[in-house]
């Protein structure tokens, strides 16, 4: 059954939104940030080595060795998991207006369902 143009009109719209949304996270889910590797070298040492202040604060029963074994653990995983404000892009950020300029207009999602099932039903 085909779709009225009020139907279609809403559905095209939809589609243009989803698209552009999906655009939008994409562009901006790692644009200017890092992870620096100084940040996960300190980390993995101060892992390291509150691990092993831990365990000499348990087995010799005192505890604020412990304790401080436990924070020094706990301040390298912040230190090597912590984002760094990278370098921002030199690309300048694709607009719809440039992408569409750069490739032919397409037929929509449904346009394109609706001539497969055409061809398919006149075979």
């Amino acid at each position: 059954m085909p779709l009225s143009e009020e139907e279609q009109r809403l559905l095209d719209e939809m589609e243009r939104n989803l698209y552009g949304s999906a655009h939008d996270v994409h562009s901006a889910s790692g644009a200017g940030t890092r992870i620096s590797s100084r940040g996960i070298l300190i980390g993995f040492v101060s892992v390291a080595l509150g691990l092993v202040l831990l365990i000499l604060g348990v087995s010799t029963q005192f505890l604020l060795v412990g304790v401080g074994g436990f924070v020094l653990m706990f301040a390298g995983i912040v230190a090597a998991l912590s984002i760094k404000p990278g370098k921002p892009s030199t690309y300048p950020p694709a607009t719809s207006a440039s992408r569409s300029a750069s490739r032919p207009k397409r037929p929509g999602f449904m346009a394109r369902l609706e001539d497969r099932w055409d061809d398919r039903n006149s075979s």
